[in-house]
């Protein structure tokens, strides 16, 4: 993995959260961005970066830095890959390495975007960032053991299409992102868990074992801060999720769920009533 310093790379941003985030959304080399992305976050963590009172309002979403080689196609156009060849493998676990490398986007967007909400709120996604860039190496470095590397197949870009949907609104971030997209790969990893093991890649089933324990406290942050959003707003969280599923995400939902792990990522029982009877 890379060292978590960044050198004079860190430096140039001083004591400004913003624009540290802004320069890890920028970032198009992949190393590069988990090295930023950890070394922002060591110095948010030591109370070094902040965000200026009088900071400018935030630029319109745009796409973030990508390797000028990855190939980004519709979903229907990645190929569904087999596990049992070193290559259908690789392009499964990079098909995960690019989800990853998404959701640092994701999280430091949410810290750039969204304005005026608690410290918390800030902890939270700059804590997540530096999650998923740890997720990242872990599965560059299963996908090196292959002999492959990342932006070596062809991607989708569905993460952050959604991401671009709901630059204006915070409460619909919340609710679309991390409970809904993220969540989703708290249903389905269990089983992808279970398809490596059976053909005998314990070490990628070791990293997604990790993955899926960390990102249940992703969704549970993105659960609390719709609720928290929603209380200010003074709507009701279960009404409102429901109308942002049907607005937003009728195509993204899809059962079986995880009840277990969607109960500790925050969802109630009634939610998750809901969510079954709207997927058939």
């Amino acid at each position: 993995m890379p060292s978590t310093s960044a050198g004079p790379e860190a430096s140039v941003v001083g004591d400004d959260l913003l624009r540290a985030a802004q320069q890890c959304l920028a970032e198009p080399d992949p190393l590069r961005k988990v090295a930023l992305t950890q070394a922002h976050a060591a110095a948010f963590r030591a109370g070094r970066l902040r965000v200026a009172d009088d900071a400018p309002p935030p630029q319109p979403i745009c796409m973030p830095g990508r390797p000028a080689r990855l190939q980004l196609v519709h979903p229907r156009e990645v190929p569904r890959r087999k596990l049992g060849s070193a290559q259908g493998r690789a392009g499964f676990i990079h098909a995960i390495a690019h989800i990853e490398l998404n959701a640092i986007d994701l999280a430091w967007d949410a810290v750039y975007r969204f304005r005026g909400l608690p410290s918390a709120f800030l902890a939270d996604w700059v804590s997540c960032a530096d999650d998923e860039s740890r997720h990242f190496m872990l599965l560059r470095e299963r996908l090196q053991s292959l002999g492959f590397d990342y932006a070596d197949f062809p991607a989708h870009n569905g993460l952050w299409e959604m991401c671009e949907k709901t630059a204006h609104d915070g409460l619909a971030r919340m609710a679309l992102v991390p409970r809904v997209l993220e969540a989703r790969g708290l249903d389905v990893t269990p089983s992808l868990i279970a398809k490596l093991r059976a053909c005998g890649d314990a070490q990628t089933a070791d990293v997604l074992e990790i993955i899926l324990r960390e990102e249940v406290a992703h969704v549970a942050a993105g659960s609390r801060w719709f609720r928290w959003y929603c209380e200010r707003a003074g709507v009701e969280p279960r009404a409102r999720f429901k109308e942002l599923l049907v607005e937003y995400a009728g195509g993204y939902l899809h059962g079986p769920f995880n009840i277990e792990a969607r109960l500790l990522a925050g969802f109630d029982a009634d939610e998750l009533a809901s969510l079954i009877e709207q997927a058939g």
